[in-house]
């Protein structure tokens, strides 16, 4: 009699371990509450950070072929490198930046050539002094900007000799974790 129910039993256990098993997979693949609600904030604020960027991006290569103009803040009468960077910023995220590119470079957050995103400003010393010159950085390397006197806006590679030994650094003032705008950014304007 023993035997009996012993047997009953091992049959029984693998066959209620199996339905176990594949119950719980189940209950385990379906990411809580809380879960849920932390990955989709993470979504939206990487949505939001990619559109501000592309509006950016998008903004700033309308404006390819515009004469460079000293001084200049529009695309009727032409753009220096900084006036460039407001109208793009004004028009794209809604922010207004100071006048020059010095200002522009003490706003938002420091990062590093290697950290560059689409978006961030980035800074040259092209009249020996530093953050004299402005663009806009679009990635794959490339950024834009409004040259000098006789040039129009456009693209060129960061990596270039002549821009490679003026680059000063880069800031960025449109960043996933705020939303939009840079904290920095925020509190200084």
């Amino acid at each position: 009699m023993r035997i009996f129910p012993r047997m009953f039993f091992r049959t029984s256990l693998p066959a209620l371990l199996a339905s176990f098993a594949l119950a719980l997979p189940a209950q385990g693949a379906e990411p809580a509450p809380a879960q849920r609600e932390h990955a989709f904030q993470a979504s939206s604020a990487f949505e939001e950070y990619t559109t501000a960027a592309e509006q950016l991006v998008d903004e700033a290569l309308s404006y390819l072929g515009i004469r460079y103009r000293f001084g200049g803040t529009s695309p009727a009468t032409g753009f220096d490198c900084s006036g460039l960077v407001l109208n793009v910023f004004r028009n794209a995220v809604g922010l207004d930046l100071p006048r020059s590119a010095s200002e522009m470079a003490s706003l938002g957050d420091k990062i590093g050539k290697q950290d560059l995103k689409p978006g961030d400003l980035v800074f040259f010393n092209t009249m020996r002094r530093t953050f004299s010159h402005v663009g806009i950085y679009l990635g794959d390397g490339k950024f834009v900007h409004a040259p000098s006197s006789g040039g129009k806006v456009r693209v060129e590679n960061i990596s270039a000799t002549y821009w490679a030994k003026r680059f000063n650094g880069a800031r960025r003032l449109v960043d996933e974790e705020s939303l939009g705008l840079s904290a920095q950014v925020m509190r200084t304007h």
